[in-house]
């Protein structure tokens, strides 16, 4: 019976194995967060070229790393980040993806708490984005640390974590991937914005899909309004709307090389 236990053990070890999808290009380490209290393990997607190239190159920080660039990590399907910029080829960045806090993504995702959910710890979180995880990246690779090569993306809570961001440093992140925000859970991020300093060199991609929740489409357009009257050029943002898509990885993944495209016109790597 114990043979068999072990074999089986064996066996399950490595079918998990064989889930990884995360390419070679993609490593993790952990660090300190003294701003949150923990331990943040982190994912990091280098180009291809990068170990020969010399060159320096733009960084996007992404949420929900656990979701980005591997099957076996994800608890909601993966967004094949990896894959998409290796198809791509040109051009190339550097990918920082920070694992959710678990139970405490709320907290960690959310600007102001929730009467029923909670959370509102997000200031804390990019805190640590800003003031820890940055300068040591910037420290240990080959990076362009300005504002133009600087961006931040994410979904649903990261979609609106990455929004509150850029108006709250807007010298810093300059690049603004907005998928399916949650903008409902915080309704005072209205007000935020509309009280906030716009950076009008912001580049942004918003994008929602169809079938979605009743308020997404309208909560996101209200901001869209908002923003275009404090003076955000037309050129600097991007609003898609996709016919039938769901809040699910499976729109986020489909559409994720576009907008990162998008997002890099005039920024690219050759």
């Amino acid at each position: 019976m114990y043979r068999i236990f072990t074999l089986l053990a064996f066996l399950i070890s490595i079918h998990s194995l064989a889930q990884s999808t995360a390419s070679e290009q993609v490593s993790s380490f952990e660090i300190e967060a003294p701003q949150m209290d923990t331990i943040k393990k982190i994912w990091i997607y280098l180009p291809e070229n990068y170990q020969s190239s010399g060159r320096d190159y733009p960084v996007i920080y992404m949420h929900d790393a656990q979701n980005l660039f591997d099957r076996k990590a994800s608890y909601a399907g993966e967004w094949k980040v990896d894959e998409s910029l290796d198809s791509i080829g040109k051009p190339r960045s550097i990918i920082v993806g920070i694992e959710h806090g678990g139970n405490k993504r709320i907290e960690e995702l959310t600007p102001y708490p929730h009467e029923k959910y909670g959370g509102g710890k997000a200031d804390a979180y990019l805190e640590f984005i800003t003031k820890t995880l940055k300068p040591h990246i910037d420290r240990s690779f080959r990076t362009k640390p300005g504002f133009e090569n600087t961006g931040i993306f994410g979904s649903s809570l990261g979609g609106l974590v990455s929004f509150y961001a850029a108006l709250q440093y807007p010298e810093i992140f300059g690049m603004v991937g907005v998928y399916s925000p949650s903008f409902w859970i915080n309704e005072e991020i209205y007000d935020f914005a509309q009280k906030a300093e716009l950076n009008p060199e912001i580049r942004f991609y918003f994008l929602v899909g169809t079938e979605e929740s009743e308020e997404m489409l309208p909560d996101l357009e209200k901001m869209i309004d908002l923003l275009t009257e404090k003076g955000l050029k037309t050129e600097n943002f991007k609003t898609r709307f996709v016919e039938g898509g769901k809040h699910n990885e499976a729109l986020w993944s489909k559409t994720f090389a576009e907008t990162y495209l998008w997002l890099m016109q005039n920024r690219f790597v050759k």
